[in-house]
């Protein structure tokens, strides 16, 4: 049965979508105020980076927290919620304004419209979802190391600078990326406590959620209830003829067969490159000499849909 939302706190990023998140904020105040009724609803806009973390670490008295905008509010107010004891975290749900809405596709939330995407809400049942956490930080579906974080890290500017969104921005990114800086790192990695190994990669991607770039499937098996990350590691050699064509065939998670692909699951891991690598997670930059990373098995009560989009 759906999950009442009850008092609610609805943190917006008026930012989003190049400006529209004001906009889509108002519309979403007005559907969630008449479907709640009065004094269930609390609007908090946020201001700058790292405020919708403060906002939803404090939302210890809400039963429901939703975010609005895309997954970089998404990152900051799940973040926020982690701070809280685990049986004092509100509910969480997304209301997807934004380029990538990686997250949203995951869950099945629809970014086509506020109105689609209230109403899925409205209708949706809480699920238990996976956090992964990277040196003490969280993140609900991506992290990733080299070329492909490189890709993601330049989508910020080059949306700012074209208007470009979703999956035109991140292939016009990718592909000059990959024609120009197409960089190996080389890497100490340890999975669940074992042997450390030796190698080089051109990307190191840790999955709780299949996607990212705006529907990439880099780790196509990935579930975000299983108490499992999933990494794909990208080995040389590549050439950059293949490597495109690799990269295009990630958009259908149909890039798994090749040689080059390793793909794992653990539960911890821990990663020393010997350089730095460029590095995102969920879209954010991240910079640290080693990662010790793991998953947090159930950490967050999810909103998702009935009915995905």
């Amino acid at each position: 049965m759906p999950t009442p939302l009850g008092k609610t706190l609805l943190i917006a990023n008026p930012a989003a979508q190049n400006g529209n998140g004001a906009a889509a904020a108002e519309r979403a105040a007005a559907l969630l105020g008449d479907a709640l009724g009065d004094g269930s609803l609390d609007v908090a806009p946020t201001r700058g980076p790292g405020e919708a973390v403060r906002l939803a670490a404090g939302a210890g008295a809400y039963e429901t927290v939703l975010a609005l905008g895309g997954d970089g509010i998404i990152h900051e107010a799940a973040n926020g919620l982690m701070q809280l004891p685990a049986g004092e975290r509100p509910a969480f749900g997304i209301v997807p304004v934004g380029s990538g809405n990686d997250y949203a596709r995951t869950i099945g939330m629809s970014a086509r419209s506020v109105d689609a995407a209230v109403g899925q809400l409205l209708a949706a049942c809480a699920r238990p979802a996976d956090v992964g956490r990277c040196n003490g930080k969280f993140f609900v579906e991506t992290l990733s190391f080299g070329v492909d974080a490189a890709i993601a890290l330049d989508t910020v500017e080059r949306r700012a600078r074209t208007g470009r969104t979703g999956t035109a921005l991140y292939l016009a990114s990718g592909m000059d990326r990959l024609l120009h800086h197409l960089d190996c790192h080389r890497y100490t990695a340890s999975f669940d406590g074992g042997e450390p190994v030796r190698g080089a990669s051109f990307t190191f991607a840790v999955q709780v959620g299949p996607t990212y770039g705006g529907g990439f499937r880099i780790c196509p098996d990935a579930r975000i209830d299983d108490g499992l990350l999933d990494v794909c590691i990208a080995h040389p050699p590549f050439g950059i003829a293949r490597a495109v064509f690799v990269f295009l065939l990630a958009k259908g998670g149909r890039h798994t067969g090749f040689r080059q692909i390793e793909l794992r699951r653990a539960r911890t891991l821990s990663v020393r490159f010997d350089a730095p690598p460029p590095v995102q997670i969920d879209g954010e930059p991240l910079e640290a000499s080693e990662y010790a990373i793991d998953v947090v098995p159930c950490a967050l009560d999810v909103l998702v849909p009935e009915t995905p989009a």
